[in-house]
């Protein structure tokens, strides 16, 4: 009875609107998308009581340092402007080496929680074959020809992380061609293992797929849950 009660009481908390709105959250989408792919988590956060920025940025038109340096930090004085007390960010694919790279070199006064999802942490092997080739190049940009694995690829100079971090992986695959050029289980795009960094706080497993990871309902609630507690509720339905 008592083991019930705490689980109805950590629903309560997890679903309760923020009382809060001064904490700001900022979305960053992932190479070759735009805000509209982050809305559903938007609405999701806004729901939950947090001032959202869905931020926009031109991800194919320069390299992940000129990204980063150039809109994340307009992003941060825009929420700074509107009074923020605790900055947030959740990131997608790409956008998550993008918050790296700033962190890398630059603070935040008022830094909250990141979480990132399906980061290519250690890049991607996707890239390390086809980076070469000119039409991959001109789809995706400078910054999507850094996201090898190499060790002079873009994420794996980044290094330690030195934030609190959460990061969610999917294993589900719709482009199985990607997917044969891929390490272990993976998302289409990311194997499970290259989603990892050192430093992280906690990581997570989901049931599904890259492009879409921002839309699946349990990873919109575990993001509400790292946001909150700082972690994110395990179960065998969630981890691995």
């Amino acid at each position: 009875m008592f083991s019930r009660f705490i689980a109805i009481f950590y629903l309560c908390t997890l679903f309760t609107v923020s009382s809060n709105a001064s904490e700001h959250v900022i979305l960053l989408h992932g190479l070759c998308r735009g805000p509209r792919s982050m809305k559903t988590m938007e609405r999701k956060l806004t729901d939950a009581g947090y001032q959202v920025l869905n931020m926009a940025y031109p991800s194919r038109s320069g390299s992940v340092k000129q990204l980063s340096d150039k809109y994340i930090g307009k992003a941060v004085e825009q929420c700074e402007k509107q009074g923020s007390t605790r900055i947030h960010f959740v990131t997608h694919s790409m956008g998550g080496i993008l918050i790296r790279a700033y962190l890398k070199s630059h603070k935040v006064a008022h830094l909250g929680k990141v979480v990132m999802l399906a980061p290519p942490n250690q890049g991607s092997e996707v890239v390390d074959r086809l980076g070469h080739w000119r039409l991959f190049q001109y789809i995706h940009g400078p910054a999507g020809g850094e996201l090898g694995t190499g060790k002079n690829s873009t994420p794996s100079s980044l290094g330690e992380v030195n934030f609190h971090l959460g990061v969610i992986a999917g294993n589900c695959s719709i482009n199985w061609i990607n997917s044969l050029m891929i390490k272990g289980r993976d998302d289409g795009k990311v194997s499970i293992q290259h989603t990892k960094v050192q430093g992280m706080t906690d990581h997570i497993v989901v049931k599904t797929n890259h492009p879409y990871i921002m839309n699946n309902k349990t990873v919109g609630l575990q993001t509400l849950a790292f946001l909150r507690n700082g972690h994110f509720q395990k179960s065998s339905k969630t981890s691995e």
